[in-house]
Order: structure tokens, then C-alpha cells, then sequence
């Protein structure tokens, strides 16, 4: 891929995505795939005016080597040093940037039981901490191409060539292989918050869906929820960031304990490593009651189990089956990505920002409004072409917001 392409990109992240400004600190994640692109990402945060960029670099067979070599209360434990680092970020409240790559069988043959334990028992004390800096920073999650990663989505290519097709894969879904990748994201931008406006003033208590495939599925929305995307505001400070690169959807967090029926997959699911394949999941409640998949069912399972909150909904996202990600026909193996191929909704963990004037309430009262609470947030695909959603208005009125997988406004 051009450098020149390449330093667009890496601008788009650091300026539209991060929102990075002068006086800044910046943290960006990585793995160890494209460490040339990492350098530019850095180069164009110190040129957006960051005061200090640090990279943190992570890679998969180490997180494979430390959940079968340490003991489950050493893989539960939470260290004070780890602790005082997230006082510190609670202070200084850097921007983060996840430039994610990884090999989506990387982890494989791991101990997930024993590493959901290790995650249930940290969350007891990274939770809280995390909770303190919601929504008060900005955060950019963005893709670059690994090797694993690109042999997956095209097998029969040479490694370097399979690189290549991913590069554009990703630039292309991510609209960020134009002219200017800033300004194309910014009109794109503003249809979707065209789409907000309008879905907001409907007064919606309620979305159905239904498919052919068997989905038939209500859902109930929060009366001071707003449907939000492509931007969001940090709290306080009021910075505009992207926080995905791509971003195609529309979304809002609903009302916990307010879904009923059934949906099923249309896509599937890559969680921890490995595919959920062909699953359909049944709400009662507002809780999903049964799951059933023709592979990894277990491993779904375990998903909802991770804790209380982890079987009840925590996002509702609208997206159109003719999205660009959809348009390329394959599957990334990568939920960034795949979520924003068509509608889907999320497990676990609800986004408080969706309130209409969330600043003024406190995490409590967000979970009292019917915002979901979970460590897990976990997106699962539903959208096809045949999706029909219509809205019920608080007034009574049924208004169809998606026929045949397409936006009906």
C-alpha cells in the first residue's frame, strides 16, 4: 500500500477518530503486525499537537502462555501498580487508539473457562475504576492488516498479496480511500446523524423485528434514550471523536428487561478466537432464556453467563444490508467490522451517553433508567435482506424503519 494512502490514514485516526489536540497524551494499542503504520499513527498525533504518545503492544500467544502458566488466583489478581496506573489515566484522562489486527484463531486451544473466571474476579476491581472515565475521554478503535488475519480472509493468496487485499478491504470499508479521508468521513458522518434526528423525534417506545428466517423479536427502548453515530462528545469537555473507524450504524442502548421473542444469527460470531456459528437466541423478559448454535454452543453460552447482566441487552444498532462492509461479500472475522455489515445488536454493557442529558445523572441512576450494566459488551449480527423493523411511537403510531434491509426514510 502507498505511504502516502497510508499517512492519510494514520492522519484520519489521530485527528478525526482521537480527536487528538495540542497538549494531549495519547496511548495507542497494538499488535505487533504493522509496526511501520504505528509509527506514522504516533507521528501524526505529535503533529496534531500530542505532548506525549505511548505505545502499548500486545500479542496473542502471550495471552495464550499466561492463562496456561499462571495459577487462576494469579490470573485473578489485580495488581497495585496496575491499580495506580488506572488512578493515573482517571486523572489525566489520555486518548486511547486500538489499532487491532489480530489473528482471529489466535487464541485457540486456550483455557477460556479459566479465563473468564480470572476476568469475572479483575472486573470486581477494573470495573469501577474503568466506570470513573466513561465517557470522559476520547477513544479511537481502528483496524490494520496482520498476516494471520489476512491468509483467513483470503487463504489462497501469498501472504504479502493477502496483505494487500486486506489493506484495501479495510480502507475502503473505512471510507478512507479518497481523496480526503477526513472530509468524506465528515459528510458521512452528518447522514448519519440526519438518521438520528429523525429516528429521535419519532417518540419511539418500541422496535419489532421480523425476517424470514425466523426472527421475530421486540424490543423496548429507554424514554430519555436517543439514538446516536458516527460521533460522540467526551463529558465535561465537550471534544468530538470517532470512536470506530468504519462506523455504519445507528444506535441507542434499550430498556433493560424489555425484549421479547426470538432472533437469529445471520453472521457469525467471532468471540475469543473462535467462530459461533448459525445460533438463534429467545428472550423472555428482557433476558436471553435459551441459545442454541450448530457450533461453539457452549462457548455462547459461557458469554452470557460472564455475569449478571451479561444475558440482557445493552445496544440496538441499525444498519443497512447495502452498508460498503456488506457490499464486499465476505466475512472479516473481526466484529469492528462485521458488526457494521448489517443490523445487530449487543449483549452486556449499555452505553450511558445514549440518555438524553446523561451528564446530569449518576451510573446509578443511568441502571435505574434501564441502561444494561455487564463487563462484557458483545455485538451479534441479525440483519438480512428481507429485515423488516417497525417502530411503535409512544403516541401509537407504526412506522416502518427498515423494509427490506434497507432504511424506509
Amino acid at each position: 500500500m502507498k505511504v502516502t494512502v497510508l499517512k492519510k490514514y494514520a492522519e484520519l485516526i489521530a485527528r478525526s477518530g482521537a480527536a487528538v489536540k495540542k497538549g494531549d497524551d495519547v496511548i495507542i494499542v497494538a499488535e505487533l503486525d504493522q509496526p511501520k503504520f504505528v509509527e506514522y499513527v504516533v507521528d501524526a498525533c505529535y503533529k496534531a499537537g500530542a505532548r506525549k504518545v505511548t505505545v502499548e503492544w500486545t500479542h496473542q500467544p502471550l495471552e495464550k502462555l499466561h492463562v496456561r502458566h499462571r495459577s487462576l488466583t494469579t490470573l485473578s489478581k489485580v495488581e497495585d501498580w496496575e491499580v495506580k496506573r488506572f488512578e493515573h489515566y482517571i486523572d489525566t484522562l489520555p486518548a486511547r487508539i486500538w489499532l487491532v489486527s489480530e489473528d482471529p484463531d489466535g487464541l485457540n486451544g486456550m483455557n477460556f473457562a479459566k479465563h473468564a473466571k480470572a476476568a469475572q474476579a479483575r472486573s470486581k476491581i477494573i470495573k469501577p475504576l474503568r466506570d470513573k472515565m466513561e465517557n470522559k475521554y476520547k477513544w479511537c478503535i481502528a483496524a490494520v492488516p496482520g498476516k494471520k488475519w489476512a491468509k483467513k480472509l483470503f487463504p489462497t493468496l501469498t501472504p504479502a498479496a493477502a496483505v494487500e487485499k486486506l489493506w484495501e478491504a479495510i480502507l475502503y470499508a473505512s471510507r478512507a480511500d479518497g481523496e480526503d479521508p477526513i472530509a468524506d468521513r465528515r459528510a458521512h458522518n452528518q447522514n448519519l446523524k440526519a438518521r438520528c434526528d429523525y429516528l429521535n423525534s419519532l417518540g419511539i417506545e418500541s422496535l419489532h423485528y421480523s425476517s424470514k428466517n425466523g426472527t421475530d423479536f421486540t424490543v423496548g427502548m429507554i424514554p430519555e434514550g436517543m439514538f446516536c453515530g458516527g460521533c460522540e462528545d467526551t463529558q465535561g469537555k465537550g471534544e468530538t471523536f470517532e470512536a470506530n473507524i468504519p462506523s455504519e450504524e445507528v444506535f441507542v442502548s434499550p430498556m433493560r428487561g424489555k425484549a421479547e421473542g426470538i432472533v437469529y444469527s445471520t453472521k457469525p460470531l467471532s468471540y475469543n478466537g473462535q467462530l459461533i456459528e448459525n445460533f438463534s437466541i429467545r428472550f423472555e423478559g428482557g433476558k436471553a432464556v435459551e441459545v442454541k448454535a450448530e457450533k461453539n454452543e457452549d462457548l455462547l453460552r459461557t458469554m452470557i453467563e460472564m455475569d449478571e447482566g451479561a444475558s440482557y441487552l445493552g445496544e440496538v444498532a441499525l444498519v443497512p444490508y447495502s452498508s460498503p462492509i456488506n457490499k464486499l461479500g465476505f466475512l472479516f472475522y473481526n466484529t469492528l467490522f462485521d458488526e457494521n455489515a448489517s443490523c445487530h445488536l449487543a449483549l452486556g454493557a449499555g452505553y450511558t451517553n445514549t440518555l438524553r442529558d446523561y451528564d446530569k445523572y449518576t451510573k446509578e441512576e443511568h441502571k435505574a433508567m434501564g441502561v444494561n450494566d455487564s463487563i462484557i459488551h458483545e455485538d451479534f449480527m441479525i440483519g438480512s435482506e428481507d429485515l423488516l423493523i417497525v417502530a411503535t411511537t409512544r403516541d401509537g403510531k407504526k412506522v416502518e424503519i427498515f423494509k427490506d434491509g434497507e432504511w424506509a426514510f
